[in-house]
């Protein structure tokens, strides 16, 4: 009996301690903002966005998340459908480099265990915060650098769809927009009065958005959980 109990203790601990399986691997698609600065469109990838993902699948319905990823987000009025906006005629880059952590839900067991071929829709959500250049436009509409960076704190909202390639590959196709809580993206209001007209920047109580579509491919590793047999 003591040695039915040391191996039911056993086989539980090395469970819990290598069923986990661990996900690392490499983000490549594009980006596109929306904001006071040039089109609306919330899926329009026109910069190429790229990075790197880790992933803890803590069970087969939902696993760990966090990534870094780097893309210039564009915005140019002329692009807009908006008359005013093409005649106002601004335009900018500015270069992010964005970390984000969260939860991954999967609508179907996604058990990497099982082997063959597993496929399941998903939602990701968590934080992000995406460093950016600071600058304002003067009274010509030119860009002026301040020389300073800031950090765009956001929401990413993601739905995706992902697939074992091989079994230890795993691909996936995903869109995800970020809601920030700053409106400093496509330029700020400086503090010296009389360098710009705010109202030439539209609604400057709308917080920025931007937009990643692209595909994750990720290599899987970690023991197999111990299963055992009575």
């Amino acid at each position: 009996m003591r040695q039915l109990t040391l191996l039911v203790i056993t086989c539980l601990t090395l469970q819990f301690s290598s069923a986990q399986i661990h996900e690392i691997g490499l983000y490549l698609g594009g980006s596109n903002f929306v904001g006071d600065i040039g089109a609306t469109d919330y899926i329009a990838p026109k910069q190429v966005a790229f990075g790197g993902i880790y992933k803890w699948n803590r069970s087969p319905r939902h696993s760990y998340r966090v990534s870094l990823t780097y893309t210039e987000l564009e915005g140019i009025d002329k692009d807009s459908d908006d008359p005013s906006r093409i005649i106002r005629g601004f335009e900018f880059k500015n270069s992010i480099l964005e970390a984000s952590a969260g939860v991954e839900f999967t609508f179907f067991d996604f058990n990497l265990h099982d082997g063959g071929f597993l496929w399941t829709p998903y939602l990701y959500t968590g934080v992000s915060v995406a460093q950016h250049d600071n600058f304002f436009y003067d009274v010509n509409g030119m860009i002026v650098s301040e020389d300073t960076q800031s950090f765009a704190w956001g929401i990413p909202m993601v739905v995706g769809i992902k697939a074992s390639v091989t079994n230890q590959l795993l691909l996936a196709l995903e869109i995800g927009a970020r809601f920030t809580f700053s409106d400093e993206i496509d330029g700020s209001v400086p503090d010296t009065e009389g360098l710009i007209d705010t109202r030439s920047l539209g609604n400057i109580n709308n917080n920025d958005w931007y937009t990643f579509t692209g595909i994750t491919l990720t290599y899987t590793f970690g023991r197999n959980p111990c299963y055992c047999v009575f």
